[in-house]
């Protein structure tokens, strides 16, 4: 079973709940601080789990270390270590189709956190717990250099000439979005036009960047004024003073993300005291401020019209799958 997001508003998904927080188990956080810390491999952003980190520890006197890469990254990373029978991480959390592969390879075990039932079940992978939040892919543009009413307004105005070279598009090579992403588009567009719309695209000579947060964060520098990657960039950056805006489309492409705990974990206790925490609203509330579309019923991002956007899940392909289309985009955006 995958991490399934259906098509469906996202008011739909995060209609109204009220708050529960139960209270930790006191005794797995004892034996938690007795660990002393809990070790994290991740691919979200580091000021958004800071903020988790710090009430964390706040509340659990148990530290964390967190180290954090994109996507494909974490992956080799994790599978490496595990390889080489030298894990040093308790917990990962990364996209859905890396998880399921470090599934598949025995990196992760199954913890039945009491906090997920606060998911919807349909969002609740048997072995890899609840799928917490929704990564949501679009065009994000700086509004100081391209203005509302001349910014592309679909992803085929992407091809008109006057964006040509001012489009930043995360590496096929380095990050699994640019990968999912792609191999995707034919949910939206039927698979003869998507093939020919890679083309059309690469023909424009986007610019080449390590993965969805670098492509952002030129667009937020001015360097290439728009960028196919996170919506939510849109709040994080907006909180520093950058000038985002996004495209609005009737669906746009997402995915699911999972937390899960290490096979080999050398600090068991700690990490599943974490993992309760990441669950918590509390924990949720501070990802949905940056802008994170989380699952869980009742939380927002800051968004503008965010509750029209319908998500259509991408595609997570497998190892083998996943080196076939490196090479082939590879091909296409040299």
């Amino acid at each position: 079973m995958t991490l399934r997001l259906f098509i469906a508003p996202l008011s739909v998904v995060c209609f109204f709940f009220p708050s529960f927080l139960p209270a930790q188990d006191a005794k797995l956080i004892a034996e938690g601080k007795k660990e002393g810390r809990v070790v994290i491999y991740g691919s979200m952003e580091t000021d958004i789990f800071e903020g988790i980190q710090k009430a964390f520890e706040k509340k659990t006197g148990i530290s964390v270390d967190y180290w954090r890469a994109a996507g494909a990254t974490v992956l080799e990373r994790a599978s490496s270590e595990r390889r080489a029978n030298k894990v040093a991480y308790d917990l990962v959390l990364n996209n859905a189709g890396p998880m399921e592969i470090l599934l598949a390879e025995g990196a992760l075990v199954k913890y039945d956190s009491p906090l997920a039932k606060n998911f919807a079940p349909d969002l609740v992978h048997p072995q890899l717990g609840p799928s917490y939040r929704t990564s949501i892919v679009g065009i994000v543009y700086n509004k100081s250099i391209i203005s509302p009413d001349r910014a592309p307004k679909s992803l085929e105005a992407l091809l008109k000439s006057e964006f040509r070279g001012k489009l930043t598009f995360p590496d096929p090579q380095r990050g699994a979005v640019a990968v999912m992403w792609p191999m995707s588009l034919y949910k939206l567009m039927g698979k003869d036009r998507a093939d020919k719309y890679l083309r059309d695209l690469a023909a424009t000579k986007p610019v080449i960047v390590e993965g969805v947060l670098p492509a952002a964060e030129r667009v937020t520098t001015g360097e290439t004024p728009i960028a196919i990657t996170y919506l939510k960039y849109v709040v994080g950056f907006g909180y520093k003073g950058a000038p985002l805006e996004y495209v609005r489309q009737d669906k746009m492409l997402g995915h699911g993300h999972a937390i899960a705990l290490s096979s080999r974990a050398l600090r068991p206790n700690a990490a599943r005291a974490f993992l309760d925490y990441f669950y918590s609203d509390e924990s949720l509330k501070v990802m949905a401020k940056f802008g994170e579309f989380v699952t869980r019923k009742g939380i927002h991002p800051p968004l503008p019209d965010a509750e029209k956007i319908q998500v259509v899940e991408m595609d997570e392909p497998n190892a083998i799958t996943m080196a076939e289309k490196r090479k082939e985009y590879r091909k296409i955006f040299q």
